[in-house]
């Protein structure tokens, strides 16, 4: 490739070209404040990860064979999460400054774009697929283990091949999941395996979020205090059910644990920096998105810290590898009733976490798409609701079959690698813009930027580093299929490249 057209594929794309006029037919409606905002990032924050991988980042994964996949950290869990919420608050303080100057749907794809360049930018936007569709496959799988949790509660036990996807029987290491393959009905040979729930949560949702972005908040925030409560109410009553006993050892496999406990729980804080896709529908977003992102994350961090203390107090951590730990804990400890509570709870936790997920990645596609990078028909705007409705379907519908059939644990590391990688482009682009515009107005400014820009990057880099080789191989797989589809449309169809 000649050198020319090389440096064209790094061409930054000017701030002042990102930024959206509110009047244009394809500017999505501001009706968001800072509350709502907090109220996002605690609703896409709080959900799977701590009603779902906390148990497996507690007690370790098991590979169908019985071979361990990775250990665990135990009572130490309590670290990760201060170790994760160091490196995510470092992220957090760039996404604030990048999302005060750059207030557009994009996130950390229309940063990049400003930043490092258009493949890159092409690249993160890619990568963002891994952490909100893909991630709400795994979001979507746990809530139904815990929906299913629920119906029990009443009395209600629907056929297990009905709410186990077929990946799931395929890769579990229990021996009556596994079985499922050979004992559930079958078409042409092959056993139906089906996770209704989740497929019809989340085409709820979709339809949820085609209503519009104040319709879609309204419900978030009943949500999140929903959640919230449960949470409060496991918190106040396991604190007296807590055996002392069960925190030693504290750190049954050293820092090696609590470093792979860290990449696995990961998956908790994703989703604080969804609340950037929401830039365009946010009143004055110089002020209140650094307090969405920031606060969000803080109170998250506090709540998180408190519950894994009271979860692997309770119960002994190697009883937590279990799809809905803290219902199971509940259980365990006798308070079968509380568990329902928790497991109602958790249902209504996950369905924030999806609304907030589902709602971030239609606007990346959007954003892409009002670039040239993705077919036009991928940037329209719903003429009433002013959302953009053509991505929140199609992505709906894809989330939701794949939620059908899919594994949660499979898609927690795949969804893990492709946000902290995103976390390090949106470090770096920090740094490289003080350097390339510094005199440029910036709202929000990150403090100490040197090191709070590479130490931010080098955390997040040795948080992935945690992850299994096959997580690895995966992303490499998907960025290299993102790269030839933008080799095949995205280069050609550019507007930035074509001057437009």
């Amino acid at each position: 490739m000649p050198a020319e057209a090389l440096l064209q594929l790094f061409q930054r794309k000017p701030i002042q070209d990102l930024l959206v006029d509110d009047d244009r037919p394809d500017a999505l409606k501001r009706v968001l404040g800072a509350g709502d905002l907090i109220m996002l990032a605690i609703g896409a924050v709080i959900g799977a990860g701590i009603f779902g991988a906390i148990g497996t980042a507690a007690a370790g994964q098991i590979g169908p064979n019985g071979e361990v996949i990775r250990t665990g950290a135990g009572p130490a869990l309590v670290l990760s999460f201060l170790l994760l919420g160091g490196a995510c608050a470092l992220a957090a303080l760039c996404y604030a400054e990048l999302a005060a100057m750059i207030p557009q749907a994009g996130s950390a794809y229309a940063y990049s774009y400003a930043t490092l360049g258009e493949l890159v930018a092409w690249i993160i936007g890619w990568d963002l697929i891994l952490e909100y569709a893909v991630g709400n496959v795994a979001v979507a799988i746990s809530w139904s283990d815990y929906f299913t949790t629920l119906l029990r509660g009443f009395g209600l036990v629907l056929p297990t091949w009905l709410t186990t996807g077929y990946r799931t029987a395929l890769l579990s290491s229990d021996p009556a999941v596994h079985g499922l393959l050979h004992s559930a009905p079958t078409i042409a040979g092959m056993p139906i395996l089906i996770n209704v729930p989740a497929f019809a949560i989340v085409m709820a949702i979709t339809w949820l979020l085609l209503r519009g972005a104040r319709e879609s908040t309204t419900a978030n925030n009943v949500m999140v205090a929903i959640k919230l409560a449960v949470l409060t109410l496991f918190i106040g009553v396991g604190a007296f059910h807590i055996n002392t006993a069960n925190y030693h050892p504290f750190a049954p496999n050293g820092f090696t644990g609590i470093h792979q406990g860290a990449a696995i729980v990961f998956f908790a804080y994703i989703g604080f920096d969804a609340i950037s896709t929401a830039a365009e529908e946010t009143k004055n977003p110089q002020r209140n998105l650094p307090i969405g992102i920031l606060g969000g994350l803080a109170i998250c961090t506090v709540i998180y810290i408190i519950v894994g203390a009271v979860l692997t107090g309770m119960v002994p951590y190697q009883q937590l590898a279990v799809a809905d730990p803290l219902a199971r804990a509940l259980e365990l400890a006798g308070l079968t009733t509380v568990g329902w509570i928790v497991a109602l709870g958790a249902a209504v936790s996950m369905s924030a976490v999806l609304l907030v997920f589902q709602y971030g990645q239609p606007r990346i596609f959007f954003a892409m798409a009002r670039d040239g990078l993705l077919p036009q028909w991928a940037a329209r705007v719903h003429p009433v609701h002013r959302t953009p409705y053509v991505t929140t379907l199609l992505t709906g519908i894809i989330v939701a079959l794949a939620s059908a059939i899919g594994d949660a644990a499979e898609t927690y590391d795949l969804t893990n690698i492709g946000t902290l990688f995103a976390f390090v482009l949106v470090c770096v682009g920090v740094l490289v813009l003080r350097h390339t515009e510094p005199d440029r107005p910036r709202p929000f400014r990150v403090p100490f930027v040197w090191p709070v820009t590479l130490l931010g990057a080098s955390a997040c880099l040795f948080i992935m580093k945690g992850l299994p080789p096959s997580a690895w191989l995966r992303f490499g797989w998907w960025l290299a299929i993102g790269l030839v589809l933008y080799f095949c449309y995205g280069v050609r169809h550019s507007k930035l490249r074509a001057g437009k």
